[in-house]
């Protein structure tokens, strides 16, 4: 018996425990379903049967208001998509509030007092309803006796459009399937701004302010993409599907769900800017592939009608051949919305006595290229080509100007040619209507020509005048933090680099626009820009407040600019004006190497054969820093994302801001800044500043393991290791090298390579650097069957000194990381 009591003792606590689980899972509520005798409350949620998306009650940052939403389940920054109650809100205070199914089938949010505050308002009695939350992100009813689908949010957007979602048009959906944005950030009330398509054919996609104003147009669609949208690099009309309209319903566009694990939606803030979102895992962010309006011209009718807007250009409007500005004065103090007029009439408006004289010509057209085509368009079914489009402007005395667009086919407009934009790549032509003789040279040549080049000087003496004080003041403004280092730059002997203008910067990267945006590091932005010779280019843009970047800009001007090596990035030029700092290097179409090898979808492009030439491509730049360079130089920020990639997915060693340079005769430097990555530091830079080329190959053998595996160093992460490098050494050492290497490289016929590859980085990072290769030495030992020494265990551990010396991880900015350490 002794022996038997604590048995049932122990069955007890068994039996109690798993109630006191099963209670804790009914009051967490882990089910995609609602039914009728099973409400929400406040402290539950609904969850997709896949753990995709969570339906609960929350309440907005300093706001005292509740509501019921629907939000990404495993996302670290909560972003609610769906909001059900927008304008009528609960009170924190009512925590016996409920979300139920009624006796009438429909979904109700009841407060405190068990009133209706919201709800579905399905027509007729259903009385077996449930409600279910889908992996899609859809929050359905449905009929468990008929299976049918009475009631979905996928019908009701709030300011986010999921993929499966419509977005319809605004005059045929009756308030249904249109985005519409919050108040603010904080309040879900419907604000100023609402998202959906035009009800004409073909349809355009709109963002109207207050239900009725154009804030945004996207022109036309084509079949493949919005004509008034340039397709970018990044692409969105592979993303996205219109389905024209019928007699019973308007058009509809859906955005396309590629993946799986795939969160990429369009969401329309409260500024009435719509973006394209996506969750960066690199970063752990929401992030944005595509946004509109993305500048001034992308603002519907910023120059009225009858003018273009050209974002490079200063003033931004001006009016189209043939017209002048209705409103002088106002159009001098650069308020455009006036717009413009004609000069002279079209030969169908002369009258007839002017006909009489036989003095006229007929009209002309002047063709406009690369433009967004002006809203208010007349759609014509003309499959032949763009003379018969033109036959029939010319049958019209309204016409004012037609296109000819593939996949639409002929447009004429008859009213006012609003909304016109000129775009640095893509777009369309519009041949404009307008009178003979504007067609060419004036009648008054001579007297023009003077006019113009005694305006002309005037307008360049005032801008030299401009510009000079302009420079006093900016010079006055920056010389106490870079007037010394950028003037030792310009005065170096050996300084060859060409000087572009800032103007000309602005007008290449179409004024540093987010379409031609690559990415963001430390010291600034980098932008997309092509030259007048039509090579493409990439602009670093200094960030104006980033004191730490000058001293970096002056020292990638002073090294990059005398390097020359297949694989080193190559720097054309640079910009030294006022405030701006920017650097203008060879454009690399693959981005940076990070890019795939982290990536769980690009990743499979980089086979073993591509892995294995970018490896040795990184060595042969480094031995060119180290040995074979007229400078030395240690490059000390070596990582997977300062490694560009050219189309060929050739590798360039890029970012030189934290290089040093040193006597062929020094082997060690040292410093008491220690600035770099955290992961691919070497430990003597950590611990002591010191810096000698074995600091590069540390960091070299830390990407060799990453390009090796595909996984970032902070991924090597073990239950029994926690430093990434002691867990990648403890795997080769038991023979389970294998198990390093990245599963998307598949089959065995590079297995024998990848495991060298893998001791050659493991004799790299070993903790001392004189038992560590040479450059020249590791890339000799990848390319050779040699026996190779035995690695020593890395005894080294990052975190262990990061509690005794209390080093700090700084920032990550948009998938370009840089890290600052400061030793105390």
């Amino acid at each position: 018996m002794a022996v038997g009591r604590p048995t049932v003792v122990n069955h007890l606590c068994l039996t109690c425990m798993c109630v006191l689980v099963f209670i804790s899972l009914l009051h967490c509520k882990a089910t995609d379903i609602l039914s009728k005798d099973s409400p929400i409350s406040t402290t539950q949620t609904l969850v997709s049967s896949n753990q995709v998306y969570e339906l609960g009650f929350f309440n907005p940052d300093n706001s005292t208001s509740q509501y019921l939403g629907i939000w990404f389940k495993n996302i670290t920054a909560k972003k609610v998509i769906w909001v059900a109650n927008r304008e009528n809100p609960l009170s924190v205070s009512e925590n016996r509030s409920s979300l139920i199914i009624g006796n009438d089938g429909n979904l109700k949010i009841l407060d405190g007092d068990q009133n209706t505050v919201w709800s579905t308002n399905l027509r007729g009695q259903f009385n077996e309803t449930v409600a279910q939350l889908t992996d899609m992100g859809d929050l359905s009813i449905n009929d468990t006796i008929s299976g049918s689908i009475l009631w979905e949010s996928f019908d009701y957007p709030g300011n986010s459009l999921l993929p499966g979602m419509k977005l319809g048009t605004i005059g045929n959906t009756q308030g249904k399937h249109l985005l519409s944005s919050w108040k603010s950030n904080d309040d879900p009330t419907p604000g100023d701004f609402v998202a959906g398509l035009s009800a004409e054919q073909p349809p355009q996609v709109f963002i109207w302010r207050n239900n009725s104003k154009p804030n945004w147009r996207g022109g036309p669609w084509d079949g493949g993409k919005f004509i008034g949208i340039p397709e970018q690099d990044s692409g969105y009309s592979n993303r996205i599907t219109l389905t024209p309209g019928n007699s019973q319903e308007g058009a509809y566009l859906t955005i396309q769900h590629l993946f799986s694990n795939d969160f990429e939606w369009l969401y329309l803030q409260p500024n009435g800017v719509v973006q394209m979102k996506y969750w960066d895992n690199h970063t752990n962010l929401w992030d944005f592939s595509w946004e509109a309006p993305a500048n001034s011209c992308d603002l519907y009718g910023v120059c009225g009608a009858f003018a273009i807007c050209t974002n490079t250009k200063y003033p931004v409007c001006e009016c189209l051949r043939g017209f002048v500005p209705q409103m002088n004065d106002e159009w001098s103090k650069g308020n455009w919305t006036s717009g413009c007029v004609r000069s002279s009439e079209l030969l169908c408006e002369k009258n007839e006595t002017s006909l009489a004289s036989g003095k006229t010509k007929p009209d002309k057209f002047w063709v406009i290229r690369g433009i967004k085509l002006p809203d208010h368009h007349q759609y014509f079914p003309i499959t032949r080509d763009t003379d018969a489009c033109q036959q029939v402007c010319l049958g019209n005395c309204s016409c004012k100007a037609y296109a000819y667009v593939a996949g639409i086919y002929c447009m004429v407009w008859t009213e006012e040619l609003m909304d016109i934009e000129q775009f640095s790549y893509g777009g369309e032509n519009l041949f404009l209507r307008i009178p003979y003789e504007d067609s060419g040279k004036q009648p008054n040549e001579a007297t023009v020509i003077i006019s113009l080049t005694t305006i002309g000087g005037v307008l360049l003496l005032c801008s030299f005048l401009f510009c000079l004080y302009r420079c006093t003041k900016d010079t006055k403004e920056d010389e106490l933090v870079s007037r010394d280092t950028l003037q030792d730059v310009l005065r170096q002997e050996s300084f060859e680099l060409p000087i572009l203008k800032f103007k000309k910067i602005i007008a290449v990267t179409d004024n540093f626009s987010y379409r031609n945006k690559l990415g963001e590091g430390g010291f600034g932005a980098v932008y997309k820009g092509m030259l007048d010779d039509g090579q493409e280019v990439a602009v670093k843009r200094l960030s104006g407040n980033s004191r730490q970047g000058i001293e970096e800009f002056k020292n990638e001007i002073m090294l990059i600019s005398k390097l020359q090596h297949r694989n080193l990035v190559k720097l054309l030029g640079c910009c030294i004006e006022g405030k701006e700092r920017l650097l203008i290097y060879e454009y690399m179409m693959n981005k940076s190497l990070d890019t795939f090898l982290f990536d769980p979808k690009k990743r499979q492009q980089l086979d073993w054969a591509t892995r294995f030439n970018i490896i040795q491509g990184i060595g042969r730049g480094l031995i060119y820093l180290h040995r074979d360079s007229c400078l030395r130089i240690i490059h000390r920020d070596l990582k997977c994302s300062n490694i560009l990639l050219d189309e060929k997915m050739n590798p360039k060693i890029s970012d030189f801001g934290l290089a040093r340079s040193f006597q062929i005769t020094q082997e060690l430097g040292n410093t008491r800044r220690i600035i770099g990555t955290y992961g691919y530091m070497s430990p003597e830079y950590v611990m002591g500043g010191v810096i000698s080329e074995k600091s590069d190959v540390f960091s070299y053998g830390v990407m060799l393991l990453e390009i090796t595996s595909g996984k970032r160093n902070s991924e090597f992460i073990h239950q029994e290791q926690s430093y990434p490098l002691a867990y990648a050494w403890k795997s080769w050492k038991e023979g389970r090298g294998v198990e390093l290497m990245d599963q998307a490289l598949g089959g065995s016929s590079c297995v024998s390579e990848s495991l060298r590859c893998i001791h050659v980085a493991l004799l790299c990072v070993q903790d001392q650097p004189k038992d560590r290769p040479k450059m020249t030495e590791a890339v000799s030992m990848l390319c050779s069957e040699t026996n190779l020494p035995e690695p020593k265990e890395p005894l080294f551990t990052f975190q262990r000194l990061s509690r005794e010396h209390g080093i700090i991880n700084m920032f990550s900015i948009n998938a370009v990381t840089m890290s600052t350490t400061e030793g105390r």
